[in-house]
């Protein structure tokens, strides 16, 4: 089944970008991780995709298409963000991949704020959707740091409450209202806080 992988992610623009990391980094620094954290998340993405026919788009704002691709480079597909909350944003990002494929095809979703997000990862939310309706990556802060579906199903980015630890529970138990079966991936931490600067550190570490 071919896959396509949207990441969302943003300008790395001062003040603008990572601004709970602001506190602890300051406004460059920031943006400074943003830029290093979109780089690595493409890194995994790429040798996720190599040597298959899966899709990697990604999904920008604050910028332009011409200077994202200065920025990362030809080789990604790259659309704005839809307007709107985050509900609003993941509903356009995978509407269009998915209304007309009557589950021939499928859509993953990450943004860039959990590094710990790999290629294996990423092959066994692929694998998990020819067998499960949806995939979901949870995150310790209540969230999830993946979604993926092979059917459009807009309910699920419908009335959430989105930026809260409520995020996961609440798409499981809207998935249950829906009969549709979920599989969970591992558990991760996303970098949001000066405190969980410790997870870029240790991935950062990894790479030697």
């Amino acid at each position: 089944m071919p896959t396509t992988l949207i990441v969302f992610t943003r300008s790395p623009e001062p003040g603008k970008t990572k601004t709970r990391l602001i506190p602890a980094l300051g406004p460059d620094g920031a943006a400074n991780l943003q830029r290093q954290m979109t780089e690595h998340t493409l890194r995994q993405a790429q040798i996720w995709q190599e040597h298959s026919e899966h899709r990697v788009e990604v999904h920008f704002t604050g910028s332009s298409r011409e200077q994202m691709q200065q920025w990362l480079g030809s080789q990604w597909y790259y659309l704005p963000q839809a307007e709107g909350g985050l509900g609003d944003r993941l509903a356009s990002a995978i509407q269009p991949h998915l209304t007309h494929s009557q589950g021939q095809n499928s859509v993953l979703v990450i943004g860039i704020d959990c590094p710990g997000i790999n290629p294996t990862i990423l092959s066994q939310a692929t694998t998990a959707l020819t067998t499960h309706d949806i995939v979901l990556g949870p995150t310790t802060d209540g969230g999830y740091y993946l979604i993926g579906l092979r059917q459009w199903q807009p309910s699920l980015f419908a009335d959430i409450a989105w930026s809260t630890d409520q995020v996961f529970k609440e798409t499981c138990d809207r998935a249950q209202q829906l009969h549709l079966t979920v599989a969970t991936l591992a558990l991760l931490r996303d970098v949001d806080y000066p405190e969980d600067l410790e997870v870029w550190d240790a991935i950062q570490a990894q790479r030697g």
